[in-house]
């Protein structure tokens, strides 16, 4: 059963999450899940509720178009809502892409563009987890697709609490998963790879290829 917990006090609140904390298990476990969610998330949330909370005229708009204007927000606060806006983000997008029933893999025309700019769904499962092992340091592993290039997929990593939405074209993510300790360290020790091996069985396809329909009809999203 999903776990409400009380939201902080801000313009944004740690969202609540489809499934429980054990629902994820074996491949995150409980413990992960609690701090992660309910500690990790939070404290994005309260730091850019408390960021912003000196320039209200900020207030009333989603994090994800405060990160598009993020270069017009003024310059005490810029960088701390870059992290901590960027972290609230990010988890917010991460939640949404998991899911406790186990998907066959991507479908229709999610398949259809993997393959063609990947070659294959297994060759792609390969790079992503090469690239998300790779990158050094904390960060995020993405599958973006690219609208002013014929929508093509390109899998990227960006540091720390990075956004896909402050690249310099609109790159809107399909998939994110989370490079930082706190999300694999407790099972997964210092194999960053085995995580990455790991979550595409709690991969929500069918939600990754709402959200390709959704790029390509011109909606605005992470």
């Amino acid at each position: 059963m999903t776990e409400m917990i009380p939201p902080p006090v801000g313009p944004y609140v740690l969202p609540p999450l489809k499934f429980g904390y054990a629902d994820l298990v074996p491949v995150i476990d409980e413990a992960t899940m609690r701090l992660h969610h309910g500690m990790h998330h939070r404290a994005y949330v309260d730091g850019v509720n408390a960021a912003l909370s000196s320039h209200p005229e900020w207030l009333g708009l989603t994090i994800e178009e405060v990160l598009r204007r993020l270069a017009e927000l003024p310059d005490d606060i810029r960088q701390t809502v870059r992290e901590q806006g960027g972290g609230h983000a990010n988890h917010q997008f991460f939640w949404k892409i998991l899911t406790p029933k186990r998907t066959e893999g991507p479908t229709g025309d999610l398949l259809a563009a993997i393959e063609k700019d990947f070659g294959s769904y297994e060759t792609f499962k390969e790079l992503f987890v090469e690239a998300g092992a790779k990158h050094f340091g904390s960060g995020w592993a993405f599958l973006v697709a690219h609208p002013q290039e014929n929508y093509r997929l390109e899998i990227l990593t960006l540091p720390n609490q990075d956004s896909v939405l402050e690249l310099d074209h609109p790159s809107p993510g399909l998939i994110a998963c989370d490079l930082w300790e706190h999300a694999y360290y407790l099972k997964y020790n210092n194999r960053r790879a085995d995580w990455l091996r790991a979550w595409w069985d709690i991969v929500n396809w069918p939600y990754v290829s709402e959200r390709l329909a959704g790029i390509r009809a011109g909606k605005k999203q992470l």
